[in-house]
């Protein structure tokens, strides 16, 4: 091992956790502590400024400015007696991060100093530039103004010396730029075609939320042998790298003790997040070597995506005090599992009833069983469309793979919920639905079990699999923004609701009792999505690929060529129908995720072919070169033999240059097919050329892993598997 590779290695090893100073007294004391929640409203807004500010946070009721100056103030005084000096718009662009721009609270004060000031207009817009954020080509680089909005919904909170202000951002012209914009639009569509439909069974209902409860996944490296690897410092993953011997096949690492350095930095985020009001909860070692996952009690969508966001940059900087770098990479290490993040995602009404989950009689249930499976006919409809909202550079790496839900989008039901739907298919329109146990057992009864929670089993291959009360969308990526499925699962169910209820509205006008009419609507529906749709074998299987192509789910794998569902007239109709894009924004977006999906293998391509160039070939020639001194040694001693003696260094000085040329050759070959795809100008014929060109860098990968086996490991440039792995 040369000599800076094994400072760094023991330098890792040697690693101390550091000791975290916790705050006196139970999260619950300092819960929320930096946020402008309800309890800080009640504290700093008068009674008339509050109950308008409620009113708009509930309600939907707009702000007049000078409700807005009082709002303004009292953040302001709350803020000020935490230290704040800066106030940012805090916002999600189509980068997948988020971003923020500092301005500081200081004006001039007209007497030649300066004052702390904070108004209603500052808190409720600002003007970023719009042009240098990805827009799909909405905005040219001198058409740069675009706005951020306030999103009274999200808390502003502090964060070091800075309110933040979670917004919207928008171009000049109206057009999204950003995540949350269609979030809100496709949350309030979904809320909007629940609620008559809700109000059927119970009138007091006046909003339906959608919940989130995002499971994050993740892999920590030491910061030191991550800055020896260029390929993880730029791509955020190895492009190459021999397996360990042993890496996660034993499987004592899931669920293991968190070791001593992990634990110091999760408790450091939990306390960051508890008092951001992110109300942290689990925390537990993944399946592989240093991967690890985090999740939250479930919460509003809108919220919950904003708090993963807060998340993901708490975790980035307090992972660097611990002397860690995280990796939210889909796929970081080749040969063990990559990481993703579950989106858990259910809706209920404002007067608490779940409506994914069994109610507590038969109109309970039956309402239940009307969103269970108009949800799974929305699943059914737009399955390509809901692939193509998880479809990413990265995530292409972990779909497919055994450890990830496959590229193909179906829904596990569990025995228990298939049998329901094929009974109501065969019994009377009339039939009640009720909980087995909760009543005796009437002949004509379609039974659900009463611990219908630990009734339904798990499918590990099930990329939307129903869980209990709720649908967890498993094929979300681990470096994404929850907010792209969220949309996309929100949207498609509104439209399903609101065709559902056109279709229910004719029954009931012929004058059927409404549970006849709600069963002989959803009874075509079953039907239709029972052997398609739901699905609870191996969905690893080459089988279910092509039973899935027969059944006429979508099956391709092709990045790019997912990426175009968004724009197929299905997909258009149905987002314009629910107000959540435009046609126009649609066509942007696309051309967004184009462009990333060419930037990141650009970057990956150009990394491989300089590393290979300036790592790799140099260590195997320098060890060759040992090799040949000690081929012309064993010659110059035994003349005769020498080829016996010294045939193990003539075999590897072989198989060196074979891999040597193999892989010069892959480089100049991957670096033409580079250019040749720069000059295209239409984004999708691009990103098609750079899909064939992330192909081809498995291809340049074996070459260098062969290297890895081969070449001294005193020689060897890059830490390797084994010590990026284990130490922890």
């Amino acid at each position: 091992m040369n000599s800076s590779r094994s400072e760094l290695v023991n330098k890792a090893f040697t690693k101390k956790a550091i000791p975290l100073e916790m705050p006196s007294g139970l999260p619950s004391d300092y819960f929320g502590d930096l946020v402008f929640d309800r309890t800080k409203m009640h504290k700093y807004l008068d009674a008339d400024s509050l109950q308008a500010f409620l009113d708009c946070i509930d309600n939907g009721i707009p702000l007049d400015r000078k409700t807005a100056d009082a709002v303004a103030a009292g953040m302001k005084k709350w803020a000020l007696e935490h230290g704040v000096t800066h106030v940012t718009h805090w916002f999600q662009p189509l980068t997948d991060g988020t971003a923020e721009k500092h301005d500081s609270l200081i004006d001039y004060d007209r007497k030649g100093g300066v004052i702390e000031t904070f108004d209603g207009k500052s808190l409720i817009q600002q003007e970023p530039d719009a042009s240098s954020f990805p827009n799909g080509g909405i905005r040219a680089t001198f058409e740069a103004r675009g706005y951020t909005a306030w999103d009274p919904t999200s808390p502003v909170f502090i964060q070091d010396d800075t309110l933040c202000i979670p917004t919207v951002f928008v171009s000049y012209t109206g057009e999204a730029l950003d995540y949350k914009t269609p979030l809100k639009k496709a949350l309030k569509a979904v809320s909007d075609a629940a609620l008559p439909i809700c109000r059927i069974f119970d009138p007091k209902v006046n909003k339906v939320y959608s919940y989130l409860g995002w499971e994050q996944e993740y892999f920590l490296v030491d910061e030191d042998l991550y800055a020896a690897r260029p390929d993880l410092m730029i791509t955020g993953r190895t492009l190459m790298g021999h397996a360990s011997s042993k890496n996660q096949q034993l499987d004592d690492h899931y669920f293991g003790a968190i070791p001593t350095r992990v634990a110091a930095f999760m408790r450091e985020l939990e306390v960051a997040g508890h008092k951001l009001g992110i109300p942290i909860k689990t925390r537990h070692n993944e399946v592989a070597p240093n991967q690890f996952e985090l999740a939250p009690i479930y919460g509003e969508a809108n919220l919950a995506n904003d708090q993963n966001q807060m998340v993901m940059n708490l975790m980035n900087t307090i992972a660097r005090k611990h002397g860690f770098v995280v990796l939210f990479h889909e796929k970081p290490f080749e040969g063990i599992n990559g990481s993703g993040k579950h989106n858990n995602w259910s809706l209920g009404t404002d007067t608490g009833t779940q409506l994914l989950a069994p109610g507590k009689d038969a109109m309970g249930n039956l309402q239940f069983i009307t969103f269970f499976v108009n949800v799974l006919a929305a699943v059914q409809k737009h399955n390509a469309l809901l692939k193509a909202s998880i479809a990413s550079a990265t995530n292409a790496h972990r779909l497919g793979a055994n450890e990830a839900p496959p590229a193909i989008v179906s829904a596990f039901l569990g025995r228990t919920m298939t049998e329901v739907l094929r009974k109501l298919l065969e019994v009377p329109s009339d039939t009640p639905i009720e909980i087995a146990g909760k009543k005796g057992q009437s002949v004509g009864l379609v039974e659900i079990p009463e611990l219908f929670v630990d009734n339904t089993d798990r499918n590990r291959t099930s990329p939307f699999a129903f869980t209990g009360n709720r649908f967890e969308f498993r094929a979300v990526g681990s470096s994404a923004n929850c907010a792209g499925a969220v949309t996309t699962i929100s949207a498609a169910v509104a439209e399903q609701l609101i065709d559902f209820k056109l279709a229910l509205d004719k029954e009931l006008a012929s004058g059927k009792n409404v549970n006849v009419a709600i069963m002989d609507v959803l009874k075509p529906i079953i039907a239709s999505i029972i052997d398609v749709i739901c699905f609870d074998g191996n969905g690893y299987s080459e089988e279910w690929r092509r039973e899935a192509a027969r059944r006429g789910l979508d099956v391709e794998t092709r990045v790019p060529e997912m990426i175009k569902t968004f724009s197929n007239p299905a997909s258009v109709e149905m987002f314009t129908k629910t107000g959540v894009y435009s046609l126009s924004e649609l066509e942007a977006r696309n051309e967004v995720k184009w462009e990333i999906y060419c930037k990141k293998v650009q970057i990956e391509a150009r990394v491989m072919g300089r590393m290979a160039l300036n790592h790799i070939i140099p260590a195997a020639l320098d060890y060759k070169k040992v090799l040949l001194d000690n081929i012309a040694g064993s010659k110059e001693v035994f003349p005769e033999d020498y080829a016996v003696v010294a045939a193990f260094e003539i075999e590897t000085v072989k198989k060196i240059s074979e891999c040597v040329s193999e892989l010069q050759k892959k480089v100049e070959d991957m670096t033409e097919a580079r250019k040749r795809a720069n000059v295209l100008e239409n984004a999708y014929a691009k990103a098609m050329a750079y899909h064939d060109i992330a192909e081809s860098l498995f291809s340049i990968r074996k070459p260098l892993d062969k290297l890895e086996e081969m070449v001294d490991n005193k020689l060897w440039p890059l830490p390797k598997y084994r010590e990026l792995l284990f130490i922890s």
